[in-house]
Formats: structure tokens, C-alpha cells, sequence
């Protein structure tokens, strides 16, 4: 069993070479900033989409959940 530094330099490792370095830390900064169920996410996933359809889906998702602002 691995630690969970270790498991936390792997996947950035992992991030940082499909995404790049920028986007990988971007990445990390939206999952920290919201509440987040992985296991509920992973399981939304569609595995033959490629990183750039993934993304649209999640942003296009994100778009919808946002709270509407009521005029005052």
C-alpha cells in the first residue's frame, strides 16, 4: 500500500503530463474550490470521451447548476 503523498504526487504526475503543468494545477484549484463527490462523478463518466469533450461536458454541466440571480 502506497501513501497518500505518494498517491497525490502520482496523480499530479499523471494530470501534469495529459494536461500539462498550468491546467493541472487549474484542475486542482476547481476540485478544491467546490464540493466535490468524486465516486458520483467517476461513475457519470464517459471512458471513450477524449480530455477536451470530457471538459465540455463538465463546464456545459457546471453552466447548468449555477444558481440563476434574482433582481432586486
Amino acid at each position: 500500500m502506497i501513501t497518500d503523498t505518494e498517491i497525490k504526487v502520482t496523480g499530479f504526475q499523471i494530470l501534469a503530463k495529459k494536461m500539462g503543468n498550468v491546467d493541472a494545477e487549474r484542475f486542482i484549484a476547481l476540485i478544491q474550490r467546490e464540493p466535490f463527490d468524486y465516486t458520483k462523478w467517476h461513475q457519470n463518466i464517459d471512458d471513450d470521451l477524449t480530455i477536451e469533450e470530457l471538459s465540455f461536458k463538465a463546464m456545459k454541466l457546471r453552466k447548468s447548476q449555477q444558481k440563476v440571480p434574482v433582481d432586486s
